[in-house]
């Protein structure tokens, strides 16, 4: 979030996303004020009335670690301090990225396989032909991240929505199209949106880097 911006773009943005914890900074990146958990700014969305101050007021104090940190150090670090996001600086000072709590446990125990990261999933139902069905009102970057795929993100944030996107149109009847590698088959469709689809993965198909 950058304060900089109008307070009607920031909350618009704080009711979309799909974040639990965001860093907020003001004009450039590297002048981090705190991480915003979204849990505290509740009642502003609800009453409509925040001020880019009430913001800053909720915010936690930013906690930066060194790019060159090793990984379990970085997790003792973060049980002893009792943070789940850090925001990694270069030797200079600049922001480089974050990491968070979640992705040092991937990289320390392993990856998790996709089969379990679908199977927790209660909109992602992997079929025995390798297929999957994917519930409309999934997110896109939940289904990428479980699965390991590369939907496109910059546009809607559903399969829903991507599905209408990519047909310009909302289907009256169930139909299959393929995209960069997958094919989609519109299972069911109710309300004006696609409450399910099949997609599976051409396995000819090279994906970009």
């Amino acid at each position: 979030i950058d304060l900089e911006d109008d307070i009607e773009e920031i909350m618009q943005h704080l009711r979309i996303t799909q974040h639990t914890r965001m860093p907020v900074y003001r004009g450039d990146i590297n002048n981090v004020v705190g991480i915003l958990h979204t849990r505290n700014i509740s009642r502003f969305l609800t009453s409509g009335e925040m001020l880019k101050q009430d913001i800053e007021k909720i915010c936690r104090e930013p906690y930066f670690i060194p790019e060159s940190t090793p990984l379990h150090t970085q997790l003792f670090n973060f049980q002893k301090n009792k943070r789940r996001i850090a925001l990694v600086v270069d030797e200079y000072g600049d922001l480089e990225g974050i990491c968070t709590l979640e992705d040092i446990l991937e990289e320390i125990v392993g990856e998790f396989t996709t089969d379990v990261m679908a199977a927790s999933s209660p909109d992602i139902h992997p079929q025995e032909d390798g297929s999957y069905i994917l519930d409309g009102s999934a997110y896109v970057r939940e289904v990428n991240k479980a699965l390991k795929w590369a939907l496109p993100i910059d546009g809607p944030k559903t399969i829903s929505g991507l599905i209408v996107e990519i047909l310009e149109h909302i289907p009256e009847n169930p139909v299959c199209l393929t995209v960069a590698g997958y094919r989609i088959e519109i299972l069911q469709i109710k309300d004006n949106m696609v409450k399910a689809a099949k997609f599976t993965l051409d396995p000819k198909y090279k994906f970009p880097d």
